[in-house]
């Protein structure tokens, strides 16, 4: 029986029947007030204190004068507040919106103008930055500062700690709360500027469903598995900022269980292993061999230090995870099951790929969804075997689409026969036995360690540097992250190649992870007549230059 739209009708339930998340967690605090629900390096938050504040912190943003479906940005690395903002705001009928930390400037006045942010939640480390762009966000209405021990709260913030810990005892009345709310996951994309794809709550919790939880929401069956189930201790080792890293943690939630989040931003894999086996933790969330690598080069190396016994479950999305770094891992926990989802910020259960003891890891291949096919251009089924490429699409529980931008709803969510797919515009094969192999994507978007980075956007801010005339950014492949980023860049007659200025000048202007990590200078970049670059030609060229500096390197 076919999925229907998930805005036009709602599986036979009425809309009082719809799941929030607000509900769910407030139901699981009830009943479980002295579980711990947050873990933070020493720092543990029961489920009953975890409810308590982000009732102080919804109370807040309401006296601020937001209101119904206004936005919250959360400008916060991983840590409690990041979990306890996104209830706070749930709580009070409030959106989240996750913000790259990783982004300057102009990114987050773009990203927090197209979002309308009225109040934005941002920890200390991040101060400097907020204080910058302040000005030019006149919407925001609240700025919630987070101690981190970075920075003192400005004069035109409000403490985090005061607000959470506020007389809101009563809670914020649930009454009013809708399926219909909404969350906003940011993502880079593959189209250049950061686009906030819209999840009615409903549809992002069965998405996610992993507890086997009815269409129509049913609070005393989430009460009644806390009793049955063992609950799972979840560590995201991605960004809370991404989508990956958020649903993850929200399903750990969901099951009544334990997110723990490790300190610090950068990525200290010894620090992760010591905390698996520390606080006993049963799933951890990746991205690819970008955390992978590093992972099995630490446990080859020391073998005998961690403790992996109790770890049950490792999921992956977001980037390509290899059967090679698959095999080892599961040397060092052998009765783990390893999980490489097909999922996007726009699509879920698009297909997955199960590895473990019993079954060998395969490469690209993952098992086609139950509500997923693949299509040729013009929205046809392509059939098993066929060897023909197409673009996976799936139906189901989808987003509305993304915010503001009407047409490029219309090209990723596409009605076809009578029913609304996402198709994000994963190119793949379909074999005969239903299994899919992913060909990549259909556009020159760069997948950096999970990290989306849009070519036009880096060449244009190459070409803004005194002395450049073209540019072409490229992604290259890298060991570890997937891609990197490389650019070939064409330098005016007579000025002077200096590729250290060329990054001063980026870094002012660019995350850090958009920044080239190999830049060659070209006489011409050899456009047509058209404009248009070859960059399969720029490709081979990259590469190969690149190979060439690291082997006069070794020798």
């Amino acid at each position: 029986m076919p999925v229907p739209a998930s805005e036009v009708e709602i599986a036979a339930t009425s809309r009082a029947s719809l799941w929030t998340f607000a509900d769910v967690w407030e139901a699981i605090a009830a009943a479980v007030p002295d579980r711990t629900a947050l873990r933070h390096g020493d720092r543990h938050v029961n489920w009953g204190d975890f409810d308590r504040r982000a009732n102080g912190i919804a109370a807040a943003l309401l006296a601020a004068g937001l209101t119904t479906q206004d936005k919250v940005a959360l400008y916060l690395h991983n840590a409690p507040a990041y979990l306890e903002s996104t209830f706070a705001a749930l709580k009070a009928r409030l959106v989240p919106v996750n913000t790259n930390y990783r982004y300057t400037g102009d990114e987050l006045v773009q990203l927090w103008t197209n979002a309308d942010t009225a109040a934005v939640v941002f920890h200390g480390t991040f101060a400097s930055q907020a204080e910058a762009v302040r000005e030019r966000c006149p919407r925001v209405k609240l700025w919630l500062f987070v101690d981190d021990g970075e920075a003192p709260c400005p004069a035109w913030a409000a403490p985090y700690e005061l607000a959470a810990q506020g007389p809101a005892a009563t809670g914020i009345p649930p009454a009013a709360r809708s399926g219909d709310d909404q969350i906003l996951i940011y993502t880079g994309g593959t189209t250049g500027l950061p686009r906030g794809v819209m999840w009615r709550q409903h549809d992002l919790f069965l998405a996610s469903n992993t507890t086997g939880d009815p269409e129509a929401a049913d609070y005393d069956h989430v009460r009644g598995r806390l009793r049955d189930t063992t609950a799972p201790v979840g560590l995201p080792a991605a960004p809370l900022m991404h989508g990956t890293g958020f649903v993850f943690a929200a399903t750990i939630l969901n099951r009544g269980g334990t997110v723990v989040t490790l300190p610090g931003m950068s990525f200290d894999v010894a620090q992760l292993l010591d905390t698996v086996t520390r606080d006993a933790v049963t799933d951890v969330c990746i991205v690819g061999d970008a955390f992978g690598r590093p992972m099995v080069d630490a446990l080859d190396a020391e073998p005998a230090r961690w403790d992996l016994s109790k770890l049950r479950v490792i999921s992956s999305s977001g980037m390509a995870w290899s059967a090679s770094i698959k095999e080892r891992l599961l040397l060092h926990a052998p009765d783990a099951l390893l999980i490489d989802f097909l999922n996007s910020s726009e699509a879920s259960g698009m297909g997955r790929a199960l590895t473990s003891a019993k079954k060998a890891a395969g490469g690209a291949r993952f098992q086609l969804g139950k509500n997923a096919c693949v299509i040729d251009e013009s929205g046809r089924r392509i059939a098993k075997g066929s060897g023909e490429a197409g673009r996976v699409a799936v139906r189901g529980h989808l987003p509305l689409g993304y915010y503001k931008d009407p047409e490029k709803t219309a090209a990723t969510f596409p009605v076809i026969d009578g029913i609304r797919y996402s198709v994000p515009g994963d190119l793949a094969t379909i074999g005969d036995d239903g299994t899919i192999t992913l060909l990549g994507r259909g556009s020159t978007c760069i997948n950096t360690g999970g990290e989306k980075v849009f070519p036009e956007e880096v060449e244009e801010a190459i070409k803004s540097h005194d002395g450049i005339t073209d540019a072409l950014v490229i992604g290259l492949p890298h060991v570890r992250f997937g891609q990197m980023v490389a650019a070939a860049v064409e330098w005016a007659d007579g000025a002077t190649v200096d590729e250290g200025r060329l990054l001063d000048h980026l870094r002012a202007r660019l995350a850090g992870h958009k920044i080239p990590r190999v830049v060659m200078a070209v006489d011409s970049l050899g456009r047509g007549p058209n404009g248009k670059a070859d960059r399969p030609g720029m490709t081979a060229r990259l590469i190969a230059w690149h190979d060439a500096r690291a082997t006069e390197k070794t020798t």
